[in-house]
C-alpha cells in the first residue's frame, strides 16, 4: 500500500481528531471550549444569551448574576487547555419555584439522523464531558427533543469541590417521534445549575417523557448559586451514538472554527485594516460593500455592529471618512454593508473600501438555534 493510500486508511481508522472511530462522531460542536468568536469574558450576565464560548447558550430564570469566561483551566494530562467556567457573582440562596439556570447546546436535526429517533433502530446516546464545581452534590443533564416534546436526564455527583472530574451519561433509545432532517433545533443538552421545586419534587425522569412532566426533570440538583464562591465548569463535551464513551474526538482548529461560523461569524481585524471593498452607489454619500464569508451560515443571519465610529470609508474625493451609519443585508454566502449619511457626497460609481480604526469594531452575524 502507497504512502498516501496507508494515510487516508488511517485517517478512517482513527478519526480526524486522533482516536479509534468514526469522524465527526461528536454531535456537540467546540466540545473542547477552543473557539469564543464573541469574546473570552462577560460579566453581570442576567439573561439569556451567547456570551462567550461558541455553540454554549445561557439560559437564567431567576435574580442570580453571573460571569462567564473562557478560562485556561482544563483537567490535566487529558489533551484539553480551556473550559467554559460560570462565576457566580450575586447569589440566590432560595430560588422561586419555577427558576432554572443552565447552560446547554442547541443541534440542529440534520446532525442528529444517525440515531435513528422514532424508528425500531433507534439508538441509545452516551454524553461525556469533565466538570469541576465548587459546590458538590448532584446535577442534572437533559436532553430536550424540540420536535416532539420528548425528555429525558441523567445525573452525575461532583464528589470534591474544585475538582476536575469525568462523567459519562447514557441514555436510552427513543422510539418516539423523529428528529426533522433538516436546519431548524431538534435537540437541546442543558447542563443544569439550579432550579426550582417545579422541576425538583418528583421522580427523576431517566427515560423518555413523550409527554414531559416537569417535576421529574431535574430531581436532585444541587444550586449552584447559593454562594458567589461558586464555581460551575465544563469541558470536553461529547455526545455519540452508542453506550460507551469514546475517546474525546480533537479537531483541528480550523475545521472547528468553520462549525462554529455555520452558527456564529464574526468580522474583526487589526486597526487601520482593511476588510471590504465596494463603490458609490448613488453620488450622495451612500456607498455598498461587499464581503464574502467563507463558511455558508445555517440561516440568513441577523447582523449587528460594535460602534458605528469604529469604521471608515475611502471616499474617492477625500480620503478617509467616519461613518454615520451602517445597515448589513446578507444574501448568502455574502454581506452587503450599506453606508449613509457622509456630509461629502461621492462621484457615483467610484471605487471605494471599508475598514476598522479601532480594533474593537467588528461585526457579528448570528444564526444560533
Amino acid at each position: 500500500m502507497g504512502t498516501i493510500t496507508q494515510s487516508i486508511a488511517n485517517n478512517l481508522t482513527t478519526g480526524l481528531g486522533g482516536a479509534s472511530g468514526v469522524n465527526f462522531r461528536n454531535i456537540i460542536i467546540n466540545g473542547n471550549m477552543s473557539i469564543a468568536q464573541r469574546g473570552t469574558s462577560t460579566a453581570s450576565i442576567t439573561s439569556d444569551g451567547y456570551y462567550t464560548v461558541d455553540r454554549f447558550l445561557v439560559e437564567i430564570g431567576g435574580d442570580s448574576v453571573w460571569t462567564q469566561s473562557q478560562a485556561s483551566d482544563a483537567p490535566s494530562g487529558q489533551g484539553f487547555n480551556l473550559s467554559l467556567k460560570m462565576d457566580c457573582t450575586t447569589a440566590q440562596a432560595s430560588p422561586a419555584s419555577n427558576d432554572i439556570v443552565l447552560v446547554g447546546q442547541s443541534i440542529e436535526g440534520s446532525n442528529l439522523q444517525k440515531i435513528k429517533q422514532g424508528t425500531s433502530n433507534a439508538q441509545s446516546t452516551t454524553l461525556s464531558f469533565w466538570h469541576k464545581h465548587t459546590k458538590t452534590g448532584t446535577n442534572i443533564v437533559e436532553l430536550l427533543d424540540a420536535d416532539n416534546a420528548n425528555g429525558v436526564s441523567g445525573a452525575y455527583t461532583q464528589s470534591v469541590s474544585d475538582t476536575w472530574e469525568k462523567a459519562t451519561i447514557t441514555f436510552p433509545a427513543n422510539t418516539s417521534g423523529t428528529y426533522g432532517n433538516d436546519s431548524n433545533r431538534s435537540l437541546r443538552i442543558r447542563f443544569i445549575m439550579g432550579a426550582g421545586s417545579d422541576y425538583t419534587s418528583g421522580t427523576l425522569a431517566t427515560t423518555w417523557q413523550t409527554t414531559i412532566t416537569d417535576a421529574n426533570r431535574y430531581v436532585g440538583q444541587v444550586n449552584n448559586a447559593d454562594n458567589t464562591a461558586n464555581n460551575f465548569s465544563i469541558t470536553g463535551v461529547q455526545y455519540e451514538v452508542g453506550t460507551t464513551a469514546s475517546e474525546f474526538e480533537f479537531l483541528p482548529v480550523d475545521v472547528n472554527l468553520q462549525r462554529c461560523q455555520r452558527y456564529c461569524y464574526v468580522i474583526t481585524g487589526a486597526t487601520d485594516q482593511n476588510i471590504a471593498i465596494g463603490s458609490s452607489a448613488n453620488g450622495t454619500g451612500t456607498s455598498a460593500f461587499y464581503l464574502p464569508l467563507l463558511t455558508t451560515m445555517r440561516s440568513a443571519p441577523s447582523g449587528s455592529f460594535t460602534t458605528v465610529s469604529h469604521f471608515e470609508k475611502l471616499k474617492y474625493e477625500t480620503g478617509w471618512a467616519a461613518l454615520t451609519s451602517i445597515a448589513l443585508s446578507t444574501t448568502q454566502p455574502f454581506l452587503y454593508v450599506i453606508e449613509g449619511g457622509s456630509s461629502q457626497n461621492d462621484t457615483r460609481g467610484a471605487g471605494t473600501a471599508l475598514r476598522i480604526n479601532n480594533s474593537s469594531g467588528k461585526i457579528t452575524l448570528s444564526s444560533e438555534l
